[in-house]
């Protein structure tokens, strides 16, 4: 079986340690791996505006990925 990788991207305009963590049980316990955050920032505040979640996870080579998406 040869497995290729697949990533999901999560954006989240709410910047908050809660919901960050949230958003990472709940795509772990999915069975992705976390990758990283990548986080958009504003000029006027030290907070991020928005952040991205990135995971992957291994995929047969066979299985369809034309629009599919998991939830």
């Amino acid at each position: 079986m040869d497995c290729e990788l697949e990533y999901r991207v999560v954006e989240t305009s709410i910047v908050t340690e809660d919901e960050l963590t949230r958003i990472l049980n709940e795509h772990v316990g999915d069975g992705w791996v976390f990758d990283g955050f990548q986080f958009a920032m504003r000029e006027a505040s030290h907070r991020p505006s928005m952040a991205f979640a990135i995971f992957r996870r291994a995929r047969r080579s066979g299985r369809a990925s034309g629009g599919e998406r998991d939830g």
